[in-house]
């Protein structure tokens, strides 16, 4: 070594800048993967603990929420994308780096961040959560991914259509496998319906807000919004849009327990239930799994227009504390208890009407829960199965000859859905519940494509709502 080299200064090491928004989302990533944490849950009180320290303002907490549900949403396909850039298993990356890589890919895939800045920022977050070494192997498959374009990296990595229908969709549109397969086996038809469906659980949802009945209107609840930040729900009276950016937490009806936020669906099923013909007497409903509370609310204040009395039953405590808080100040006669609805406290035979929104899948909410998709397994439908069919049953008994059940679920399923229902009827696992469909349709007056009958499946890219299903059935004997 000559005397010049031997005194040239040694590079000096530079510290990593650290991105409040990008720590934020990694963050958030990590919890739904170490905790099986639901983002819906963790992030706000990060986006709140941000604010609070004077790191986020409302274009932040916006890039913040997008990293992570895009990332989410798009998971599988980045992680094909990834997997053809590295030279082993993806199964054999430590889960902190995907995080990050799967960051990075969005930024450079799905997001308008140029290609210099999505790279160099991921880099550095890199650093900061999984030290300089690991940082140069992000920088080189970040490198590779961002040499070409979204469409030109799926059609690189996914299967053909003609060789693999399942597949290819899955990959293209972000679904396990099995998810699809299930999905087009509801949605029933060709290719066009099935992407559409797939394509709308991609999409961020609108957040829709419900006026609950007697508290407010939902024309005063425009009122109070605005033009720029509400419009009218599509299809139930009580519904209210917000605008792109809207903060439900910010609007004093909300905080006051007047409105909640509620998907359209959700609120379709309540008042199909509320509105359903009866024979005799229509004074005593129960929500017979109320949890964490939406359409017991409504269901409530529905009930004291009529002065009517709503039970809502929840077996999990904390969830029945949710209950408690979402009825709070319901102008009507109510009661929420604690209980399991398979081995009911209550008498059988004395209530009018009956909702059992099942516990399920989840598979129709994916637009709102995307990390579902992931944790889901086709065996979780036969744990599901069981409890299903004994609410059902269960709520059969609790309703009096003449009275109406409404069976729902929050999934599209066939095995969550109308096979449930059928095997109830049948007597199959089971003696045969005395009970005759009553058609859904008509008491979703306005609402477009509701299929065959009599009961209900509705739909994210037809409906604009979760995939919610609806099955009501009239207690004969």
């Amino acid at each position: 070594m000559n005397e010049q080299a031997r005194r040239r200064p040694g590079k000096s090491y530079r510290r990593p800048k650290k991105d409040p928004v990008r720590i934020l989302a990694f963050e958030a990533l990590r919890a739904v993967d170490e905790r099986a944490a639901y983002a819906n849950l963790v992030l706000p009180p990060l986006l709140k603990k941000a604010r609070e320290a004077g790191d986020f303002d409302t274009r932040d907490a916006a890039l913040a929420t997008e990293l992570v549900y895009g990332t989410l949403r798009r998971q599988g396909t980045y992680d094909a994308i990834i997997s053809a850039c590295i030279d082993r298993p993806l199964r054999q990356v430590d889960p902190p780096v995907l995080d990050v890589l799967a960051l990075g890919a969005h930024q450079l895939l799905g997001t308008r961040i140029p290609t210099h800045a999505a790279v160099s920022a991921s880099v550095e977050l890199a650093r900061v959560v999984l030290g300089d070494g690991r940082a140069k192997f992000v920088n080189a498959v970040l490198r590779k991914i961002s040499r070409d374009d979204l469409d030109t990296w799926v059609e690189r990595v996914a299967p053909p259509y003609d060789e693999d229908a399942e597949d290819h969709l899955a990959v293209v549109h972000s679904h396990p496998r099995w998810v699809v397969s299930a999905l087009w086996d509801a949605l029933g038809g060709g290719r066009g319906g099935i992407e559409d469906l797939l394509e709308a659980d991609n999409e961020r949802p609108e957040v829709t807000l419900v006026a609950r009945p007697g508290r407010i209107s939902a024309d005063d609840l425009l009122d109070t919004l605005g033009e720029e930040s509400g419009l009218p729900g599509r299809w139930s009276p009580y519904a209210v849009r917000l605008t792109e950016g809207g903060e439900p937490g910010a609007i004093d009806a909300v905080r006051e327990g007047r409105a909640g936020v509620q998907d359209e669906g959700s609120q379709l099923v309540a008042l199909a239930l509320a509105n359903a013909p009866l024979d005799g007497t229509d004074e005593r409903w129960l929500d017979g799994c109320a949890g964490p509370g939406g359409k017991a609310a409504l269901l409530a204040a529905l009930a004291a227009e009529r002065g009517a009395h709503l039970l809502a039953a929840e077996k999990q405590p904390h969830r029945a504390r949710l209950v408690e808080r979402a009825l709070a100040g319901n102008p009507g006669p109510y009661q929420v208890i604690t209980a399991d609805g398979t081995r009911p406290p209550w008498r059988a035979g004395v209530f009018d009407r009956v909702l059992v929104d099942v516990p399920c899948t989840g598979l129709g909410a994916l637009r709102r829960r995307p990390e579902a998709r992931w944790r889901r397994r086709p065996e979780d439908l036969e744990g599901f199965a069981p409890l299903q069919r004994s609410l059902l049953r269960e709520a059969l008994k609790a309703v009096r000859v003449g009275g109406v059940v409404g069976y729902a679920t929050c999934s599209p399923h066939l095995a969550e859905t109308r096979t449930v229902v059928d095997d109830v009827l049948k007597g199959r696992g089971g003696p045969a519940a005395e009970a005759e469909w009553v058609d859904a349709r008509p008491l979703m007056p306005g609402v477009s494509a509701l299929g065959d009958g009599p009961d209900v499946q509705l739909w994210p890219h037809v409906h604009g709502t979760d995939a919610m299903y609806l099955a009501l059935l009239r207690r004969t004997a």
